[in-house]
């Protein structure tokens, strides 16, 4: 194989794997006819590689290209998953398409602070978790950039922090793979309007290349008072020649979103599944991101590649909210008359107000080698990197007045106690190593390591020292090993096994509001910092996979994953959602995923069922005013207690058909079964909404080709419409089920994340100037 070959193979080897082996979303449409003497080859790295051959890889990788996201008209990458990966659930916390919590294997990555996070997701070999509490902001990737990405299961340290339960790797598109225009637009429910371009190009000496995308998406939304406003873009320049390859890519947001939340059930069942408690609750995310790659071979054998990267975003929110100490006796509808020292006990709502200004930036690079060892078939692949995040965060609360539609006017006059303003610093430095081995035509043994050396710097402007500052300086470091064995008796099957060390470092925000004693309300308020441990996980896995017949493949793997020091947010009451941080002990997720797929004819399919038990190991007490077991406001949460939020069976179905050669019909089933609600993790509450009933889902989406590029779309979700809570909460509420403010009487409430009601959106896409062969 020659030189460029080898870089071909390398950046397009999630797309050959995808057609010629195990992606459970793999569709027949997408992919070429398999060959039985190709060879599918990823990369075992965030940054790319020379790239294994898929039966050597110790682990169910899921492969998904981005036409396939694009012909199922997917607003988000969360989005596919949600449809299509069935280890994946969606607690929709927000009701908004571009701020979900994905859970994967009991594992979140969320753009909400105080979700225990425990996934990494790369874009272009750079960690996208943002500084400021490992968060996943879903609406900084446009979902039209993305050429291909895999999702890679377990504790695989060679992904780096917080990866606990998996990562999710992306790559974006160039002018090169990507040449030709196209327009896009669509319309349709709660006043979606979209709309895309896209543009790449390659010099014609074939040195440089050319890709650019923009979008733009609006929406009321379907709950009251929930438009969202996103736009972003995405641009690389690429250069090339026989043994080098750089790319310089941006890539922008300006994002404007409303995200309404969790309501009492009892407002749903009285005002209709479309109201909100409170308003506003407004994030605006703003952000520019340069990341410069590149690759170079010394030869055939031996391949460098790296990246230096700099991100910066602003995170704005505005939350109207209940005020939590508003007192029966002095609450007036117009609280501006109070007395200065009154307004606390007097004033009916609060505007929360909060302000994060993050920077990261760092570098990454590998070296890999595909030489023998022992006269036997071996891959050594060596690197390290340094990542640095630093974010400026403050917070106000403004007292303010509950108006007719529970939105907060604001009166001017501030809640000094709440003022937040700390400047949080991480910085880590890593060392990592993987070593594929063939034993034998067989057998193939890996083995990998990093080492993650990281410190966290708060510094608090207001209270610079003293017990309750927030200064403080932590570290962590850690060696996480790895190791798997793989069987191929056949080209057609393997069997794996694997075991897996990650961890995660406690962030800045974490550390921040640690204090049992001095509770915060996210993302409102923090306190006093005692240190926290950083979370350990280890995973064992086993699978196979492989051809049950020409047109019919099979996966299947069973694991095991257990945290150590997991660290959670433990809510000191169920009144006001005040609460602290802190390491819980063991917990633990186990179960097992299966994937068949296949094709007859014009009609393709996939099926997919997923098992979990989730679930504490250590014993511990909870405050918890609302628990119909608690005890002194206390509940005792015992090993083997399921976690809240996490659906123990996941059943998905995708189904394709080609009714002509231009139009095809597809459809997508998702079936859930019941979790247990936040609020009742000792399992035991037997009131309304300690456990969220199961549900199922239809989706239909259709296109047709007329020709000359010209494509009709159209897509349906819900189409039975089904009602249904994606996730929900045990808490209290200051109002009635006729949306009235009850004054300072809270009661028991129900809360819930609703889903989406039926709806659809029909587009047309022009495809043009393409490449002329």
């Amino acid at each position: 194989m020659s030189k460029r070959e080898s870089f071909k193979l390398s950046a397009v080897a999630v797309l050959v794997a995808n057609a010629c082996a195990m992606s459970s979303m793999a569709q027949a449409e997408d992919a070429s006819p398999i060959v039985a003497d190709k060879v599918g080859v990823v990369s075992t790295t965030p940054l790319p590689s020379l790239g294994v051959p898929l039966e050597q890889v110790p682990a169910s990788i899921q492969l998904i290209t981005g036409p396939q996201m694009t012909k199922q008209r997917s607003v988000t990458i969360a989005d596919y998953l949600q449809n299509n990966i069935a280890g994946v659930n969606v607690n929709d916390t927000q009701n908004n398409p571009f701020q979900p919590d994905i859970s994967f294997r009991g594992y979140s990555a969320s753009p909400l602070l105080g979700t225990p996070q425990g996934l990494s997701v790369y874009v272009d070999g750079v960690r996208v978790n943002e500084p400021f509490g490992d968060v996943v902001s879903w609406d900084l990737i446009p979902v039209n950039a993305i050429s291909n990405m895999s999702l890679i299961p377990g504790s695989n340290p060679l992904f780096g922090l917080n990866t606990l339960g998996g990562a999710l790797s992306l790559q974006t598109k160039n002018g090169r793979d990507n040449q030709g225009a196209a327009l896009e637009a669509s319309v349709g429910s709660w006043g979606r309007k979209t709309g895309s371009v896209e543009y790449g190009v390659l010099s014609d000496d074939g040195a440089v290349d050319f890709f650019i995308t923009a979008n733009s998406f609006r929406e009321d939304g379907w709950r009251d008072y929930s438009p969202t406003d996103v736009r972003q873009m995405f641009a690389k320049v690429g250069w090339q020649n026989e043994t080098s390859r750089l790319e310089l890519s941006y890539t922008g947001a300006d994002n404007d979103m409303i995200g309404n939340g969790l309501t009492p059930s009892d407002m749903l069942r009285t005002l209709g599944r479309d109201t909100i408690l409170t308003r506003p609750d407004q994030t605006r995310n703003t952000m520019s991101f340069i990341n410069l790659n590149g690759y170079h071979w010394f030869n055939d054998d031996v391949m460098l590649s790296g990246n230096v990267y700099f991100r910066h975003s602003n995170t704005r929110t505005l939350n109207g909210d209940g005020n939590d100490d508003v007192d029966d006796d002095e609450y007036l509808a117009d609280c501006s008359v109070a007395d200065d020292d009154e307004m606390e006990e007097a004033c009916g709502g609060a505007l929360n107000r909060s302000r994060a200004r993050k920077e990261s930036y760092g570098f990454n690079t590998q070296l890999s080698f595909n030489q023998n060892l022992f006269e036997k078939k071996n891959q050594f692949i060596v690197g390290f990197g340094y990542d640095e995040g630093k974010t400026s965060f403050s917070q106000s609360t403004e007292f303010g007045n509950l108006n007719a539609s529970r939105g907060i006017d604001g009166i001017g006059e501030f809640n000094d106690e709440g003022d937040v303003k700390l400047t949080g610093r991480t910085r880590t430095w890593s060392l990592f190593a993987t070593d594929t081995l063939s034993l034998n035509d067989f057998w193939h043994l890996t083995l990998s390591a990093r080492y993650n050396y990281t410190t966290v710097k708060n510094r608090d402007k207001l209270e610079p020292s003293g017990p309750e500052s927030l200064s403080g300086y932590h570290t962590y470091n850690r060696i996480n090993p790895a190791i798997g064995l793989n069987f191929t008796p056949t080209k057609d099957w393997t069997f794996y096994g694997s075991y897996n060390e990650g961890s995660r470092a406690p962030t800045a925000i974490e550390l921040g509001c640690a204090n049992p004693d001095e509770p915060c309300k996210l993302p409102n308020a923090m306190a006093g910092d005692p240190p926290l441990k950083q979370v350990v996980a280890k995973t064992y896995e086993a699978g196979l996979r492989g051809n049950l017949a020409e047109d019919l493949r099979w996966t299947a793997s069973v694991y095991r994953a257990q945290n150590t020091d997991d660290i959670q947010f433990i809510y000191a009451n169920a009144t006001n959602g005040m609460g602290y941080f802190d390491n819980v002990g063991k917990t633990r997720r186990m179960g097992f995923d299966t994937n068949l797929m296949g094709n007859q004819g014009d009609f393709n399919w996939t099926v997919g069922y997923s098992y979990i038990k989730a679930t504490y190991e250590s014993n511990m007490t909870l405050a918890n005013e609302v628990n119909t077991s608690a005890d002194n406001d206390v509940i005792s949460v015992r090993k083997g207690d399921r976690l809240a939020g996490i659906p123990a069976h996941r059943l998905k179905f995708r189904g394709e058909y080609a009714i002509t050669p231009q139009w095809s019909v597809g459809a997508n089933v998702m079936m859930y079964s019941d979790q247990y609600a936040h609020g009742n993790e000792n399992n035991k509450d037997q009131g309304e909404g300690a456990k969220l009933g199961g549900y199922t889902i239809v989706n239909l989406d259709t296109r047709y080709n007329f020709g000359n590029g010209w494509q009709l779309f159209a897509k349906a979700i819900n189409i039975f419409d089904r009602e249904y809570s994606s996730g929900g909460m045990i808490g209290e509420s200051y109002f009635l089920a006729n949306g009235a403010f009850d004054g300072g009487e809270d009661h028991r409430a129900s809360l819930r994340a609703p889903g989406a009601p039926r709806a659809g959106w029909v587009g047309v896409r022009w495809e043009f100037g393409g490449p002329k062969n």
